[in-house]
C-alpha cells in the first residue's frame, strides 16, 4: 500500500491537479484541504505521511502551517509549494519544517516518491 497525502491550496483547479498526480505517482490516499483549518481536521482524521502545501493561502502562512505540522508527534513530510519560485528562502524552509520546495510548474515534473522519501532530502 502506497503512502497517504494531503494537499493543502486554495486554488480548487490546483488541488484537483496535484492530487491527480499523487495519484498517478503511487498515493493510496490523497485527501485536500484549502486552508489551514481544513488542513489541521484532515490531518487529524487521516495522518497523511506527505502534506503539500502553498506557501501563499488565503488568509494564513504556508510556513507557518508546516512549522505546526513539525511540532507534531510523528509529522509528516511537508514540501512546499508557490506559483513564485523564489518564494521561500532556504532558511525559511530549514526554520519551518519543510523537506523542500518545488514551484508549482516544476511539481508534473518532479519524483514525488523520491522527494518524499527520506533519502530525497
Amino acid at each position: 500500500m502506497g503512502p497517504a497525502a494531503l494537499i493543502v491550496d486554495d486554488d480548487a483547479a490546483f488541488r484537483d491537479v496535484a492530487a491527480l498526480l499523487f495519484t498517478t505517482r503511487g498515493c493510496a490516499e490523497v485527501h485536500a484541504a484549502a486552508d489551514v483549518e481544513g488542513a489541521f481536521l484532515a490531518f487529524t482524521c487521516r495522518r497523511p505521511d506527505w502534506v503539500l502545501i502553498d506557501v501563499n493561502l488565503d488568509g494564513s502562512s504556508g510556513t507557518a502551517l508546516a512549522r505546526a505540522l513539525a511540532r507534531l508527534p510523528a509529522p509528516p513530510r511537508v514540501v512546499l509549494t508557490s506559483t513564485d519560485a523564489s518564494a521561500v528562502s532556504s532558511a525559511e524552509l530549514r526554520e519551518c519544517g519543510a523537506i523542500a520546495f518545488v514551484a508549482k510548474d516544476k511539481l508534473a515534473t518532479t519524483d514525488l516518491a523520491g522527494l518524499f522519501s527520506p533519502a530525497g532530502t
